[in-house]
């Protein structure tokens, strides 16, 4: 019933300004409560000035997700679609933010298990609710189902691994974040629906809220309980848009900081082959150590080469 009388408000864009204000409002007033189940964090060992982050309020990705879906289900039309992509994120998020509280690491075994379940989830969701089309601009190509399916999997696979290894330095994986999610909006507000938008504007507000905390110097960090979650959703707009091969470039600053690292890893540990010997990953870490870059250097700088990557799709898809 609330569902439906919210129906004839998606007529009305303006609104969406006043939903978003509120999902800020409500998610401010959160993060600046002294919340007692949110745990502490305990330094990362091998991280850049990881030294610096122990004591500090982690996991608050928690109070991010929850303030999102509550205003996504108040204020904005749900479909079952939608329904199952929330409970997608809940669960990354709780995953996540076990982790976090964990005072023992998870291996990367057990979360890329995880990680490989939700994104199999979520392109199965996907494929019962949508048509496995992609767009080359103005030409479509419809893929079979089983190759949409793998395809789409390593993507959200992807994209949460990526998003997770950029959350390092303070206001880094927000305000990337921020950029890619709006590009989507900006460059595609015709093939994703109303809805949405509403979606976009609403997880964009609380990471303007986040961002308020985590600015350097932060009191408060995502976590995994947010960047893994973030990472979905960034994902399933890429898949909702019809436009997954835009993830490249609208992510492109998520996946050359994130993944490179991955690689690197996978190839050492599997393969016994070494790239990169003389750079820190993830890049963030090369250009604090290495570079002499400062944080506040690294994020402007990072959003500012995701802004040019960005523009870049918008010019070649136009």
């Amino acid at each position: 019933m609330f569902n439906q009388f919210l129906l004839p408000l998606m007529e009305q864009p303006h609104l969406f300004g006043a939903y978003a204000l509120i999902a800020f409002l409500l998610t401010t007033i959160l993060l600046h409560a002294d919340l007692p189940f949110l745990p502490r964090d305990q330094g990362r060992q091998y991280a850049v000035n990881g030294e610096l982050s122990k004591g500090k309020v982690r996991g608050v990705g928690l109070v991010m997700l929850i303030c999102f879906l509550t205003c996504a289900v108040l204020f904005i039309p749900f479909s079952l679609e939608f329904m199952f992509y929330a409970l997608i994120l809940l669960a990354e998020m709780f995953s996540g933010y076990l982790d976090d509280a964990s005072k023992i690491p998870w291996s990367d075994y057990k979360k890329g298990a995880i990680d490989l379940i939700v994104s199999v989830l979520t392109a199965v969701i996907f494929l019962l609710h949508d048509s496995p089309v992609i767009w080359f601009g103005a030409h479509a190509v419809t893929l079979h189902p089983v190759v949409y399916g793998i395809l789409a999997t390593v993507l959200v696979w992807m994209s949460i691994n990526a998003v997770n290894c950029s959350d390092g330095v303070d206001g880094l994986s927000g305000s990337v974040g921020l950029v890619s999610m709006l590009s989507f909006l900006v460059i595609y507000p015709d093939e994703l629906t109303p809805e949405y938008h509403g979606y976009i504007l609403l997880f964009a507000a609380v990471i303007v809220s986040y961002l308020l905390f985590n600015a350097n110097p932060s009191k408060v960090l995502m976590g995994d309980a947010g960047s893994r979650p973030l990472g979905v959703l960034l994902a399933v707009l890429a898949m909702k848009s019809h436009h997954p091969f835009a993830y490249l470039l609208l992510c492109a600053v998520f996946l050359l900081d994130g993944i490179t690292g991955l690689v690197k890893i996978f190839l050492k540990r599997f393969f016994h082959i070494s790239i990169l010997k003389n750079t820190r990953t993830p890049l963030h870490d090369e250009m604090r150590k290495n570079r002499g870059w400062s944080d506040t250097q690294v994020v402007i700088r990072f959003a500012i080469m995701q802004v040019i990557c960005s523009l870049l799709w918008y010019v070649t898809a136009l």
